[in-house]
């Protein structure tokens, strides 16, 4: 397992990289400027394109082990995908990515099939309600809505009351989100773990975010800015509620953040790492050269030591 540490500079430079990474890079890069930016896209336009296994992303691989079920939430009822593995040492509740706009709980198949299997947990992933048909707080309710199920439902439904959380990008968001949520409104702060990776954290768009341009490395400056209008708050991006970079932080389980240097939302995971263990809680920082966003997902040795340094951190 790659253990890069994330307090030397050299690992932010690009020559730290290894080219079997940088390689798959300039790939995506380069698809990326054949089409299309996602930026100039319909919110459906770009769903459909996603799903058509046209991007750089992949057609989407469904695992015939997930299965999904329905409970009642306030806002009516949720789909929730969820694997079983054979012993039960707790629950994993998973939301998935997609700049609150895109994304679906069955696009991350094998990664949650892989956590089943190798964690002993019972993966439960969220099919929160998408914007801009349903802008904020339509989706953190939803995650909200079924953070509180399980708490009162695990035991009996997995078998377990000890409840992780986590996701990628508007994953991490809304994870965190839940969290703070769950404490304030609810006044739980039993979870047993927080896996945060590549998370947006200042959706008023930290440095490294505001500051990337146009180099289509999966997202880019236009295209965040593009998630976050269509989530409905750019007047009010930084508020705590929103942006839980600017939140009260006391309180809060232990978390494993997760960002690749080639990232836009770099500095969003470095902050908050900083303003979680300011909080008084503990915290883990894997900081990979050269990873981009959503480089876990990749087939390299990179991706496949995050989704490893993951995986120990959910069995710990």
């Amino acid at each position: 397992m790659h253990n890069y540490n994330p307090w030397d500079p050299e690992i932010y430079t690009a020559p730290s990289a290894d080219a079997e990474n940088m390689g798959v890079n300039q790939m995506i890069v380069d698809a990326m400027r054949t089409g299309k930016p996602w930026h100039e896209m319909g919110a459906q336009e770009l769903r459909d394109f996603l799903a058509s296994g046209n991007s750089p992303m992949g057609a989407p691989v469904f695992s015939e082990k997930a299965v999904d079920r329905t409970i009642p939430c306030p806002a009516g009822p949720l789909t929730l995908r969820t694997f079983m593995p054979e012993k039960v040492d707790g629950v994993y509740l998973h939301i998935h990515g997609g700049g609150w706009v895109i994304g679906r709980s069955d696009g991350q198949d094998p990664l949650l099939e892989s956590i089943a299997r190798n964690c002993n947990l019972a993966v439960v992933s969220v099919e929160y309600r998408l914007a801009p048909e349903h802008p904020y707080p339509a989706g953190p309710d939803d995650c909200e809505a079924v953070a509180v199920w399980l708490t009162q439902n695990a035991r009996r439904e997995f078998g377990s009351e000890r409840i992780f959380i986590g996701g990628e990008s508007a994953g991490g968001h809304l994870s965190a989100v839940t969290i703070l949520r769950m404490r304030d409104k609810h006044h739980y702060t039993g979870f047993a773990g927080a896996n945060l990776v590549f998370g947006v954290f200042d959706l008023g768009m930290s440095p490294s975010a505001a500051n990337w341009g146009d180099e289509p490395l999966i997202i880019n400056t236009p295209v965040m800015r593009w998630f976050i209008e269509h989530f409905g708050v750019s007047d009010r991006a930084r508020s705590p509620e929103i942006s839980p970079l600017y939140a009260d932080l006391s309180g809060l389980p232990p978390a494993l953040f997760t960002v690749g240097t080639r990232d836009p939302l770099r500095d969003d995971t470095l902050f908050m790492y900083a303003r979680w263990i300011a909080g008084g809680n503990k915290a883990e920082l894997a900081v990979y050269p050269g990873g981009a966003h959503g480089f876990t997902a990749f087939p390299t040795q990179m991706g496949a030591a995050a989704r490893a340094r993951c995986e120990a951190f959910l069995r710990g």
